[in-house]
């Protein structure tokens, strides 16, 4: 009996779901949250969470829905019990970095004090920048006991080589690049974000390394004009970004924007890259790069991955 055959992971974090099948693993897979959806494959797994809100709602009021939540001491996400305690799995992998993105490790510690059939160890990852992800893509490795050389040697020489293609580049030719997180009300993409922005040769604006998301005014974007806006909402794809930005366009100064008026704004797929901190992140970044410097990086990923507003 292989190693696969003996496990039975349930995956409640859709980079997590991503970190198991780029381990080779995606067989072992026996459940899944309602978010996670790729590889494709997983999607016909049986499905251990909901969410108490409608994700199809506008971003305000996404926002105001989860706010209320929290105000009310409830969790945004529900965990199935039953299907859980059907599956029995081995392994359940969760996150304890932000309770709005998915199921809290305190959710899924609570619901497996429950269970009767199993008794499965909890992985809990907690990325804050890129090597906390590849920390964290080894910690499961260990914890499925497979080995994560080759693929956190991939996913760290893709990133090197972006690295060094702009390294050289002089402050001058280094845009100021805004990310943008949430729409409405107006976040940041922080974390691992400014991170990448930098490696692809940006300037990022308004984030730490390593830090949650702030929020921000539109006066301060007006007042800062950056060089360079790029949408990647928590959740959204790419058709939904550009319905979520066109409200936007009626701002009053949007036109006077540089970042407009050169046409350097920037639609991606933030739920498929920016917001999972799994192993496509590396795309990512070279997304990132193909944004940023054209003239130097020709990845591909228009139209799939970005596209300009």
């Amino acid at each position: 009996m292989n190693n696969s055959e003996q496990l039975r992971i349930v995956s409640l974090l859709p980079s997590a779901t991503e970190i198991v099948a780029s381990l080779g693993l995606t067989d072992a897979l026996v459940g899944r949250s309602h978010e996670c959806d790729y590889p494709p494959e997983v999607q016909k797994l049986p499905v251990c969470t909901q969410a108490r809100i409608n994700a199809e709602k506008p971003s305000a009021t996404i926002h105001q829905d989860v706010t209320q939540l929290v105000q009310s001491a409830l969790s945004i996400y529900e965990i199935k019990l039953d299907v859980l305690e059907e599956l029995q799995p081995t392994h359940i992998l969760t996150q304890d970095q932000c309770d709005i993105c998915a199921v809290s490790v305190a959710d899924v510690e609570t619901a497996v004090a429950k269970l009767t059939n199993s008794h499965p160890q909890v992985i809990s990852l907690q990325p804050q920048t890129l090597a906390d992800v590849w920390t964290d893509i080894q910690k499961v490795g260990v914890a499925l006991n497979v080995s994560t050389e080759s693929v956190i040697k991939n996913l760290e020489a893709r990133v090197k080589i972006c690295e060094q293609k702009t390294q050289s580049l002089l402050d001058k030719d280094r845009p100021k690049v805004l990310c943008v997180e949430w729409i409405e009300p107006l976040m940041v993409a922080s974390n691992w974000i400014p991170e990448m922005v930098k490696i692809a040769g940006g300037k990022p604006l308004f984030s730490v390394i390593g830090q949650p998301s702030p929020k921000l005014t539109w006066e301060t974007v007006f007042n800062t004009n950056p060089d360079i806006i790029i949408f990647m909402p928590c959740g959204f794809d790419l058709d939904r970004t550009r319905q979520e930005v066109m409200s936007l366009t009626q701002q009053p100064e949007w036109e006077n924007l540089q970042a407009v008026q050169k046409a350097r704004v920037y639609l991606t797929d933030g739920n498929a890259y920016f917001n999972r901190p799994g192993p496509r992140l590396a795309e990512s970044v070279e997304i990132l790069a193909d944004i940023l410097h054209p003239e130097t990086f020709q990845y591909g990923y228009q139209n799939q991955a970005w596209q300009q507003l």
